[in-house]
């Protein structure tokens, strides 16, 4: 009985290992590929009244954000704008870097962490502190680092357009056309309820 007992220790930690191991290299590609679309969509943007345009990858990032852990996020979001606009535009690749990767942050932590009985509502939440995130840090690169402050207030109202336009179809799309089902499905994504009644067992066990 002993020996059996250790045999199926043996062969549960061998499929445990090879979950980890594929999980992990899922993580990876989809890490690769959001932050591929983030690049690509900082090469265009929508023309807007005025001179401003709205700019995409605030949708990609936010997406990135609820269903990444908070690592993988801050590469989506900080890496790839800051990649992005090395290649076009490169006085703001360093604001881009951080104000993207805390926004991407913050959406990912509260998107994992918070109200776990209601994981919308952690998203929720998350998305609109990264919108007010994405604005004030823009607003204080343009106003400090890469162009004057006079031009900074002009965009306020287009950088605020921009976060609250990624914010909601952020939350559109990942809550209401399947996407974080379907990362669910792919192992990438685990709602908070689930993730603590997995520590709960696992404190229990041990």
């Amino acid at each position: 009985m002993i020996l059996l007992k250790k045999s199926i220790e043996r062969k549960i930690n061998v499929m445990e290992q090879k979950s980890r191991a594929k999980s992990s290299t899922l993580r990876i590609c989809l890490t690769a590929v959001f932050m591929a679309l983030n690049v690509a969509v900082s090469s265009f943007g929508i023309p807007m009244p005025g001179s401003g345009h709205l700019y995409l990858c605030d949708v990609v990032i936010c997406i990135a954000a609820i269903i990444l852990d908070p690592v993988s996020a801050f590469l989506v979001g900080g890496v790839g704008s800051f990649l992005g606009d090395l290649f076009f535009y490169p006085a703001a690749m360093v604001v881009s870097l951080f104000t993207h990767g805390l926004q991407a942050v913050a959406v990912s932590l509260f998107s994992r962490y918070t109200f776990r009985s209601k994981p919308w509502l952690g998203s929720l939440i998350g998305v609109s502190v990264g919108a007010i995130i994405m604005a004030i840090g823009y607003f204080l690169g343009a106003a400090f680092v890469y162009s004057t402050i006079e031009s900074a207030i002009a965009n306020i109202p287009y950088e605020l357009a921009q976060s609250t336009f990624g914010a909601v179809c952020s939350m559109l799309i990942c809550y209401k056309c399947g996407v974080l089902k379907l990362a669910e499905r792919m192992g990438m994504y685990k709602r908070p309820n689930e993730k603590k009644k997995e520590e709960e067992s696992s404190q229990s066990n041990a």
